[in-house]
């Protein structure tokens, strides 16, 4: 498994780019795979949340449903 890093500690503050780009960077190739799901997963999060930071109860409720329909093609 991938060697966690500063970045994965505070992923909160980060994008899912920046932490992928940096665990990358002390992980071997053979796990870059499992990374790379990781950081999809973050970003999914990072995107749901977004989504349900408005005061609009239904955008909140389709936010799951809006990143399938936008990521999951």
């Amino acid at each position: 498994m991938a060697q966690q890093t500063d970045g994965a500690k505070n992923a909160h503050t980060q994008t899912a780019v920046e932490w992928l780009f940096m665990t990358l960077a002390l992980t071997p190739m053979t796990e870059w795979y499992n990374v790379l799901e990781q950081a999809k997963a973050m970003e999914k999060e990072q995107i749901i949340e977004a989504w349900m930071a408005t005061d609009n109860p239904l955008q909140r409720m389709s936010a799951e449903q809006y990143y399938n329909e936008t990521y999951n093609k």
